[in-house]
């Protein structure tokens, strides 16, 4: 498993990593699956306080109590669940996120995460309180580096002008290159890592079947779905053919996939074992979708 720079941070995280949000709900299923992931060489995994009311936190921290140092675990802040388990409502101030960081580091059992990441994010949040907390919690030593979860090109502006930041999470793959247009080359100038997510659409550009997403019709997606398949060889499936898409990007440090069976996972994480594009499959995988832009949050 080739290992990545994490922007600025000091940690150096697998090229696939893992999206933890797709765990099943049963510790004993979680917990082979995450074992086989550290066996395939990947270390860095990201899960969120909001993931099953924590109990996706606290899969992890059983999972993992026993090899923590060995590895690299990110989770996120901001999402406040209501106390009568009606929803959540958005909260970046400072008071939560000192008070939520408490939470998370006993689900997960640890007295240190290795990434704390804001989990959204509005131009009109407090920005400045927010990241007062995340610096604050990174001097006491409960975290290491911080980061935020967004596609929001003018809230990544602002925290890459403001803060100390060292990641951004963005939605990024084929079906998806708005982050072409506004984000990625701003993020490596400033030595910001990018951590993809959703590089396999919802599992479209894997085995799923054709359906709209986002402005792609379904008729759209089957076209792209069946020239990525003529753009994949034997030893690279197309799944693996559309990680190694993201890969390519220099901005980007890891690709967080999801996996819920063993099957995907060991596919996910052979992606670096897969021939490495040629130019001309990348350039023929450029001309396959379009890069559409973002209309909101300029």
């Amino acid at each position: 498993m080739q290992h990545r720079p994490l922007g600025s941070s000091g940690l150096e995280v697998s090229a696939i990593s893992y999206g933890c949000m797709s765990l099943p709900p049963d510790q004993s299923l979680s917990s082979q699956l995450l074992h086989r992931a550290c066996d395939l060489g990947i270390n860095f995994f990201d899960t969120a306080d909001l993931y099953q009311k924590g109990f996706n936190e606290q899969m992890l921290g059983h999972a993992f109590k026993d090899r923590r140092q060995q590895l690299l675990i990110a989770t996120k802040v901001g999402n406040q669940w209501r106390s009568d388990g009606s929803g959540w409502d958005w909260n970046p101030t400072k008071a939560y996120i000192l008070q939520a960081v408490e939470q998370s580091l006993r689900r997960l059992q640890t007295d240190y995460i290795d990434l704390y990441q804001l989990h959204g994010g509005t131009i009109d949040d407090p920005m400045d309180e927010s990241i007062e907390a995340f610096e604050q919690l990174k001097a006491k030593g409960w975290i290491r580096a911080y980061g935020i979860s967004s596609i929001r090109p003018n809230v990544i502006r602002a925290y890459a002008a403001k803060s100390q930041l060292s990641s951004v999470m963005m939605q990024y793959s084929l079906l998806d290159r708005r982050p072409e247009e506004s984000c990625l080359a701003l993020l490596e100038e400033k030595n910001i890592g990018v951590i993809v997510r959703g590089g396999i659409a919802k599992g479209l550009l894997g085995h799923k079947a054709a359906k709209e997403y986002l402005s792609h019709t379904a008729e759209e997606v089957g076209r792209i779905q069946k020239r990525l398949g003529q753009l994949s060889v034997e030893e690279r499936s197309p799944a693996q053919t559309a990680l190694r898409f993201a890969l390519a990007q220099s901005a980007v440090s890891t690709v967080a996939t999801g996996a819920s069976r063993v099957e995907q996972l060991e596919e996910n994480a052979a992606t670096l074992s897969s021939p490495e594009l040629t130019k001309e499959e990348w350039k023929a995988l450029r001309e396959l979708s379009p890069a559409h832009v973002y209309q909101k949050h300029r």
